[in-house]
């Protein structure tokens, strides 16, 4: 296995005169289950395009699984991808499905497809557009994994699942990762979820990436600190502000810092996954390397 799943250099991808991803620096390690996340419009679809090279970039250059991003059939085998709302034809059968599977995957698993379809209970005479979402969408997943692939992607493949659909969906997933060294990347907007079973992040915001990392470094360096009422550059060093709202009389930030915030007249509170997501979400985009302090939100 690649030490990187995905390695982007200055990626960039334009429609007339607007970028729909642009400055894109980060390097996904390999064997790691990674949320993309973003609001509408921040480029993850299209990052996921250029990952599975159904798009050309129009500046910088992207690698996947050590090699340059292209619509080849050794490096397609590799790849396995989901697309939004876990599409299947709803006229063939269940049976149909692994059979067209087997005709155009060379690495294809019958096995495993087979074993999933019987762990699922699903009817293999059974046609996929009589089948509920939930089910449609595992018919999906079994079809991704069955390909044997070294990286899965997965486009928003919950996002109309109720929550025991998702949550089935979920544990199959984080099954296929821990069976085997397998890469998975899933765009999503659910944060709980995503926080689950997620132990990487991309965060994409009006096109550029603002933040990535493992989730325990980040959750780790982000606080919550509140005080009476002051300027950002009154903080100590070595802090970058992420957002920051004040009354008359407190002022609270949400930081990012790899260093103990040493203030007597400072209280610092750890924050979860989804209101760290959320701060970056609701600040200007930037790149996650950029000054100490980002725009206020007041």
């Amino acid at each position: 296995m690649t030490s990187s799943a995905v390695a982007a250099r200055g990626l960039g991808k334009r429609y007339g005169s607007k970028w729909a991803l642009s400055e894109c620096t980060l390097s996904i390690p390999a064997g790691r289950l990674v949320g993309l996340v973003g609001p509408n419009g921040a480029g993850k679809s299209t990052f996921i395009g250029l990952m599975t090279a159904m798009l050309a970039p129009d500046a910088g250059s992207i690698e996947v699984l050590g090699e340059p991003a292209r619509n080849s059939p050794a490096q397609l085998a590799r790849v396995g991808y989901v697309a939004q709302g876990t599409p299947v034809y709803g006229s063939l059968s269940v049976a149909d499905h692994l059979r067209f599977g087997a005709r155009t995957n060379p690495r294809w698993d019958a096995a495993l497809a087979a074993r999933r379809i019987g762990d699922l209970g699903l009817d293999p005479r059974q046609k996929a557009g009589k089948l509920s979402g939930g089910q449609q969408a595992q018919l999906a997943l079994t079809l991704g994994l069955a390909k044997r692939p070294e990286l899965l992607i997965l486009d928003e493949p919950i996002a109309s699942l109720d929550p025991l659909a998702r949550q089935q969906f979920l544990q199959g997933l984080m099954a296929a990762a821990a069976d085997r060294e397998l890469s998975i990347i899933m765009s999503s907007h659910l944060m709980g979820d995503l926080e689950t079973v997620c132990d990487y992040l991309v965060v994409l915001v009006g096109s550029k990436v603002v933040l990535d990392g493992p989730v325990t470094d980040l959750v780790a360096s982000h606080h919550l600190v509140t005080g009476t009422r002051r300027d950002a550059a009154s903080l100590p060093p070595g802090i970058q502000v992420i957002t920051q709202s004040h009354t008359d009389r407190q002022s609270t930030f949400l930081i990012r810092s790899t260093v103990p915030v040493i203030d007597q007249a400072l209280a610092a509170e750890p924050v979860d996954l989804e209101r760290l997501v959320l701060a970056y979400m609701g600040s200007p985009a930037r790149n996650s390397n950029a000054s100490p302090a980002l725009e206020a939100r007041r």
